[in-house]
């Protein structure tokens, strides 16, 4: 985005969960940079304090809020802090994601494993969209903004995590629909192979019977551009969906992937 397009979030306040690192964190101060007051949630105190004031270095106003997406009533605290706070709430980005742990075998796996995935990926994300949407209606504005992955398209990976992020476009495109008629917008913006501490090059090579070395080039193979993104490659578009400008984008899955399995 160019310098004569900054602040084009000026006096708007965004919830960023996951933010304490990666794409969460990148995105919050991509949207900070813009002028708009941001609140970040992750499990990790420590982290949120570093994006804060990361953020506020910025000129623009931070609030961290630890907590557990995986719990209902503390999924819904960022939103909840936000109108506490800072008197509203113009955007939510759902980007807590992940695996919960367990054996995701659909042959041998445990049950808790796959809902465990369920919910940490899909269902928290219904929890804060249902926190946000109320005042979003009485504002007659809102952005809703749900990271998928290249799983969101494509079988690939497990079997809990692949559900979830297909459901996560399913819960995209009903949302836009129920909220097109208040001013609000919601959109799935889909990473592909991107450099966060997620990506444990290790543990999957372990999973394949190959190197780390390997599991990382097969990565850079599955882009056309023959690479794997930074966090910070996600934010503009996160910005543009967030922005007036964006306001005629709805119910729309968005990649921005270097061209993962094209």
């Amino acid at each position: 985005m160019s310098e004569t397009d900054r602040g084009v979030l000026k006096g708007r306040v965004a919830v960023v969960t996951g933010g304490g690192r990666g794409i969460g964190r990148a995105i919050a101060l991509g949207m900070a940079r813009e002028g708009a007051s941001v609140v970040v949630s992750s499990r990790t105190q420590e982290q949120l304090d570093a994006v804060v004031a990361e953020i506020e270095g910025t000129g623009s106003q931070g609030v961290a809020v630890v907590a557990d997406a995986a719990d209902e009533d503390q999924a819904r605290s960022p939103v909840r802090a936000a109108v506490a706070e800072l008197g509203r709430v113009d955007i939510l980005v759902n980007n807590v994601g992940g695996s919960s742990g367990g054996n995701h075998d659909p042959f041998s796996g445990d049950a808790e494993a796959f809902m465990g995935t369920l919910r940490l990926n899909l269902i928290s994300a219904f929890w804060t969209s249902q926190e946000a949407l109320p005042p979003m209606r009485e504002q007659g504005h809102g952005r809703i903004i749900n990271i998928g992955s290249g799983a969101s398209k494509r079988a690939a990976a497990s079997v809990g995590y692949t559900s979830a992020k297909h459901g996560l476009v399913g819960l995209t495109k009903q949302l836009a629909m129920a909220a097109a008629p208040f001013g609000i917008t919601v959109n799935c913006l889909c990473p592909g192979w991107t450099n966060t501490a997620l990506v444990d090059f290790e543990r999957l090579a372990a999973a394949k019977g190959i190197t780390a070395a390997q599991a990382e080039a097969n990565a850079h193979a599955e882009s056309a551009q023959g690479r794997i993104l930074e966090p910070e490659e996600l934010a503009p578009m996160a910005v543009l969906l967030a922005s007036e400008a964006g306001g005629g984008i709805t119910g729309q899955v968005i990649s921005v992937d270097g061209g993962y399995r094209l």
